[in-house]
């Protein structure tokens, strides 16, 4: 039976002409959260994206969060084998650290050949294969006996896992609508900084006797596991939302039904969502829910062939001149390259000294306190997604992509008292317990700027994405390299006040204060990039598959 499908062109949210405005009011009849209409606007059929059950759109977010966290850990946890490596290698400390601080640069251009591929020939495709380079490095890496081969193989794994930080945030976008990605972006953004605290799994194991190797043998139980799972579970997301075709009119499908508005999804039995706002008539047809068998092709129904593979990495870098973008890059840079690094470096240096002595076997415990850190922060996930749907109910139903930045205002201060204490406990030997409060309040604090500024660029500069993740990941992993080289020696030519507190901490508190700039000047700033020569310039490269 044919039903007559008609689309009211003013009933759902839709982007104002400013990148980062939405107008989310609501008509009688739509699905609604917070009171808002949904975005973006879901199309009526069953293979879009936003139509996908909640049990597959969060299978699909756990297991781009375990890469992430297995990626990053993979990569930094081998810090605690310096020493070994240098003994066993026959090479001095420095060059020792080339294990890790190489792999740790090629991890960020990796997103330079791997975010095109996937943004062309779709995010499944390239999520296994890169699990499946990441997998072979490892393997390779637990089986080396020289300086040379352990040197090759991690940089094999870390080029295979850089896809980990830039994916999972395309994916948020593609599955998720906008009132929920502070909350998913949030997860994604645990995952990636507990990744960091590989260190202290391997101090645990080398504390335990075992030998190096067993950390490579640990990573590939878990990654042959979760390439098993994103077989089964992460279904090609990369779709072409647009208006339905006439019944009647030709489809390249087959297995095609009729579907109105309230009709229920193969998948799950859940009611369908509003159909896209179009001003259609006629009888219209839909393609059925694709079947599991379906769901399991290793490639989409169709690549995009508008995306320039080749121009897309040259065209990052303009990026750099979106103050969003800009911010993102130099919150990442700072919060990794300086506050990380400092407790890393200095941590381990100064608690096997005395007053501390501690064993070298604990020098990694310091990874206690980002648990905590990052474990008060998990609670308030929900924070800024609330936050921004009371301001947007204020303000008549539009949202402005700065209505979340009000949560970043306490950690913009307490960061920096962070690293204050830190460095002071390092210079004065204060008591052990605060190091562990110094790391754990700022680590606190950097959960919240990485998650919130990266999803302010996401909402306010949206069109490009996978452009603007191909230069933030490069722009930080460049920025984590050029501080891990010397940032250490710095520290004890110049002393811990010097470097830890006067020089590092200012830097701290002018990053954080640009959360007011953005708030009070933001939508201006926005107004201003739509109409400069930049926009017009991506608006040229823009493809139907690309943006919100």
């Amino acid at each position: 039976m044919a039903i007559a499908i008609r689309h009211d062109p003013h009933s759902h949210a839709h982007e104002e002409s400013i990148p980062g405005t939405v107008s989310l009011a609501a008509k009688e009849g739509e699905e609604t959260h917070y009171g808002q209409a949904l975005f973006p606007v879901p199309s009526a059929d069953p293979n879009d994206p936003l139509q996908w059950t909640k049990f597959k759109k969060h299978m699909i977010m756990f297991c781009a969060c375990a890469f992430s966290f297995l990626g990053i850990s993979a990569l930094l946890g081998p810090a605690v084998y310096i020493g070994l490596w240098s003994a066993q290698f026959n090479v001095d400390p420095n060059t020792a650290a080339g294990l890790v601080n190489y792999p740790n640069l090629i991890f960020g251009f990796g997103s330079v050949i791997l975010v095109p591929l996937y943004k062309r020939y779709g995010r499944r495709p390239v999520m296994l294969l890169s699990l499946v380079a990441y997998i072979g490095g490892i393997i390779g890496a637990s089986q080396s006996t020289t300086y040379g081969g352990l040197l090759a193989w991690r940089i094999v794994h870390a080029f295979g896992s850089g896809v980990c930080e830039a994916l999972p945030v395309q994916l948020v976008n593609d599955i998720f609508f906008l009132h929920e990605r502070g909350k998913k972006l949030g997860w994604y953004t645990v995952a990636l900084c507990l990744g960091a605290t590989g260190p202290m799994f391997c101090g645990f194991m080398l504390a335990a006797g075992y030998s190096w190797n067993l950390f490579f043998y640990v990573e590939l139980a878990f990654g042959v596991a979760l390439l098993l799972l994103c077989f089964l579970f992460v279904e090609e997301s990369l779709y072409f939302r647009a208006p339905v075709a006439p019944s009647g009119g030709s489809s390249s499908g087959s297995n095609l039904e009729v579907v109105t508005s309230a009709a229920t999804t193969a998948e799950g039995n859940e009611k369908k969502r509003q159909p896209e706002t179009a001003e259609l008539s006629g009888n219209f047809v839909l393609p059925r829910r694709k079947s599991w068998k379906q769901q399991l092709s290793i490639f989409p129904d169709k690549f995009d062939y508008t995306c320039d593979f080749w121009a897309m990495p040259f065209r990052a870098f303009t990026h750099l001149l979106v103050p969003s973008t800009f911010w993102v890059i130099a919150t990442y840079g700072i919060y990794i390259g300086l506050c990380g690094f400092s407790f890393n470096f200095v941590f381990p240096l100064k608690i096997v000294q005395p007053p501390y002595n501690w064993p070298e076997t604990n020098s990694g415990l310091s990874a206690i306190a980002t648990f905590i850190g990052f474990g008060l922060a998990l609670p308030l996930l929900p924070a800024s997604d609330i936050l921004a749907a009371r301001l947007t109910r204020r303000n008549g139903g539009i949202r402005e992509a700065e209505m979340r930045l009000g949560v970043l205002i306490p950690a913009a201060f307490v960061a920096p008292a962070g690293q204050v204490l830190f460095g002071m406990a390092a210079a004065r030997d204060l008591h052990w317990i605060c190091y562990f409060i110094a790391i754990g309040i700022t680590q606190w604090a950097g959960y919240f700027y990485f998650t919130l500024t990266l999803a302010y660029a996401v909402d306010s500069y949206n069109a490009n994405l996978s452009e603007m993740l191909i230069i933030m990941n490069l722009g930080k992993q460049a920025i984590s390299f050029g501080f891990s080289g010397e940032l250490l020696n710095w520290i004890l030519k110049h002393g811990y006040v010097t470097i830890v507190v006067a020089a590092f901490v200012p830097i701290l508190v002018v990053n954080n204060m640009m959360v007011f700039v953005f708030m009070i000047w933001g939508k201006r700033i926005r107004v201003m990039m739509a109409n400069s020569w930049l926009a017009r310039f991506h608006g040229r490269s823009l493809t139907r598959g690309e943006g919100h």
